[in-house]
């Protein structure tokens, strides 16, 4: 039964002339003044949730996005900044991309991030899509097998960090400690200081490829999925499912899982749509190209598979799809509950913010959410 409820807002500004037939994505350009208002609009964003009692705030690491779709480049730096403004919300990091990070660096980062809030930031790592990034930070993502390689070893290393007194990693990549000479004597291990107030860390993952899935179960990972078809969330939230229990994590189905969707509320559906149609089109324009259509068609085939469409989608499909619930709170309650009904362990909706929707108005639709949804699910 979903309790919990999250926002992801990936860290982008407002951005003007949107739409499928505004600014086209690779034209936008910012100055730093604009760039940094993201940061404001996040505590605004937090402060406003933390008064209306949802429960997690998660934003996404990107690097060198003159575009303004997303300007955080260090999630743990400001989930610390936003407890300091906020009382009780915690702050995800969807995701801490680990190539572009020496995992021991994180590590560290993390674990004072988690002892001076109590907790309040949530750890999460993913292995990165945007070559201009990744590539940039001189780890491979063009080479797939490279970037998994390269990804596994440093979370092994991340894990040693957080679960072992003392440790020595030796790798294709890393190798903690070297064997050289210190005060005396010849280093054969170390120990991470400090290590997190809470242990075993929290991780999350977004859902990937199948790989993923097995990995993230064997190590107790849990799992976001979001704006995915109906049918691609099933298949996903099933597999996830199996591998834990593969692994010896029995769960009930859904458990240890964030759903996220997109949501508008207005007085009708059609005016919902209306309303939400720009900056649902504005979000598709960044982000199709980097193949995040999670649909699938009538033979269940994921979009962009061969045979599938290959296409941007509209507001109607992600609506069909049940990706995005659009009209009054009575009818996104019924779409949400009837996602719900199918996953017995499932606990965690998020509401994803929608890149081309302003702060004033995405506040104004937290506050309906509170009033008029969340009510419904925490009885």
């Amino acid at each position: 039964m979903i309790k919990k409820f999250h926002v992801l807002y990936v860290g982008q500004i407002e951005l003007d002339n949107v739409g499928l037939n505004g600014t086209p994505a690779n034209e936008r350009r910012y100055s730093d003044e604009r760039l940094r208002e993201a940061f404001f609009t996040a505590r605004d964003v937090a402060q406003h949730m933390d008064a209306l009692g949802y429960d997690v705030l998660w934003t996404a690491e990107h690097h060198f996005q003159r575009e303004g779709y997303e300007v955080f480049p260090n999630l743990i730096q400001l989930g610390l900044w936003l407890a300091t403004q906020t009382k009780r919300l915690k702050f995800g990091c969807g995701f801490n991309v680990l190539p572009m990070w020496h995992p021991i660096r994180l590590a560290e980062d993390y674990a004072m991030a988690d002892i001076v809030t109590d907790g309040r930031v949530i750890m999460g790592v993913g292995r990165g899509y945007h070559t201009r990034e990744v590539e940039s930070f001189g780890a491979p993502l063009l080479d797939a097998h490279a970037n998994r390689e390269l990804f596994e070893e440093q979370l092994e290393l991340l894990l040693k960090c957080f679960n072992e007194p003392q440790f020595h990693h030796k790798g294709k990549r890393y190798e903690a400690p070297p064997p050289v000479d210190y005060r005396g004597y010849k280093l054969t291990d170390i120990t991470m200081v400090p290590r997190p107030k809470h242990l075993p860390v929290e991780i999350w993952m977004p859902i990937a490829s199948g790989k993923t899935i097995d990995m993230m179960a064997k190590n107790g990972f849990k799992a976001m999925v979001t704006l995915n078809g109906e049918k691609i969330l099933d298949d996903v939230i099933r597999a996830y499912h199996e591998a834990c229990a593969k692994h010896g994590r029995e769960k009930k189905l859904g458990e240890d899982v964030i759903w996220g969707a997109g949501v508008c509320l207005a007085d009708s559906k059609q005016e919902a749509m209306r309303k939400i149609e720009p900056a649902h089109d504005e979000r598709y324009k960044w982000f199709a190209p980097f193949g995040f259509v999670r649909y699938a068609d009538e033979q269940g085939r994921t979009w962009g598979t061969p045979g599938a469409p290959a296409k941007t989608p509209t507001l109607a499909d992600g609506v069909a799809q049940k990706a995005w619930f659009c009209g009054p709170p009575a009818e996104v309650i019924d779409g949400i509950k009837s996602i719900e009904a199918k996953y017995p362990g499932l606990e965690h909706f998020m509401i994803h913010w929608a890149e081309g929707m302003g702060p004033k108005e995405f506040k104004e639709q937290l506050t309906w959410f509170a009033k008029d949804v969340m009510p419904a699910f925490r009885r």
